[in-house]
């Protein structure tokens, strides 16, 4: 298991996954926050940057905030 640090940007113009600052991930996702569906998208996101299925990455911490935790199974 991997844990990775986020920082999202909800209501984005494009979906993109980047390098950040101190080795987290920057991630722009067009969904809202509302609903949870903007964290559903950024599972599903990372899950792509680290070619693993969505059911393996999950929210460890921030689940309100932009800055978040994931662990990553691999």
């Amino acid at each position: 298991m991997k844990l990775v640090r986020v920082k999202v940007w909800p209501d984005a113009g494009e979906e993109l996954v980047k390098e950040g600052k101190k080795g987290a991930l920057e991630i722009f996702v067009r969904e809202p926050p509302a609903d949870n569906r903007a964290n559903k998208r950024v599972c599903v996101l990372v899950a792509r940057h680290f070619k693993v299925p969505p059911e393996a990455v999950r929210i460890i911490s921030g689940h309100r905030a932009r800055g978040k935790i994931l662990s990553v199974r691999q």
